[in-house]
């Protein structure tokens, strides 16, 4: 009796987490300094606060679909082998405009190595969507997401409860690290590479050579 009564619990929270987030993103994003009250959007913007999860206290494999800019659709099931960075964001949040960049360098930099971003936009159109991307110069995909469908498969321990808010996904798929607000390249770049460093230590130690 227990058990589906708390599933219900769980998912109606999720829901309103998510109703929550929706509120706030249509209210419009902080113009102010992280961390400061927008007069008369009541958005509060994040203010940069990083949450890590080592690996054996992460939940279970966060797990999202979605379509697009330009129409193709995501499953993210099907890049479990890679390191997965989500960035939840929309167009006329000065943050997210400051970001971009740093966002687009780091896909760049760790492209190689097992690294795909994706960006989700909780807000725009998919054209206003392509506007920012060509404007910035972002070449990864952004998902549509008006609807929070995305935004609900986060609920939780990294509820993206700002905008803009970067997850970090592992090769599992499951959630490592979470920037709420801008991110700073360091900051990112060592997140990142912090994950990177897990399949170093998981493999097992070669043998010396003789």
């Amino acid at each position: 009796m227990s058990g589906p009564t708390t599933t219900r619990r769980r998912r109606g929270g999720a829901i309103a987490v998510a109703g929550m987030f929706i509120a706030l993103t249509l209210s419009g994003c902080a113009a102010a300094a992280d961390g400061e009250t927008v007069a008369g959007s009541n958005y509060v913007a994040g203010d940069g606060t990083v949450l890590e999860v080592i690996p054996e206290n992460r939940t279970d494999p966060i797990r999202f679909t979605g379509t697009d800019e330009y129409g193709e659709s995501f499953d993210s099931t099907q890049v479990d082998d890679r390191i997965l960075v989500v960035n939840f964001w929309y167009a006329a949040c000065p943050p997210c405009r400051t970001e971009a960049p740093i966002l687009q360098a780091l896909s760049e930099e760790f492209g190689d190595e097992g690294v795909q971003f994706v960006g989700v936009n909780v807000r725009d159109e998919a054209s206003v969507a392509q506007t920012f991307a060509e404007r910035f110069g972002v070449e990864y995909r952004s998902l549509i997401d008006r609807d929070a469908g995305v935004v609900l498969a986060f609920a939780g321990e990294m509820t993206p409860s700002a905008v803009p808010t970067t997850v970090v996904l592992d090769r599992q798929g499951r959630p490592a690290a979470r920037v709420l607000g801008a991110v700073q390249e360091g900051t990112l770049r060592s997140l990142v590479r912090a994950v990177l460093d897990e399949d170093l230590q998981s493999s097992p130690a070669q043998s010396p050579s003789r």
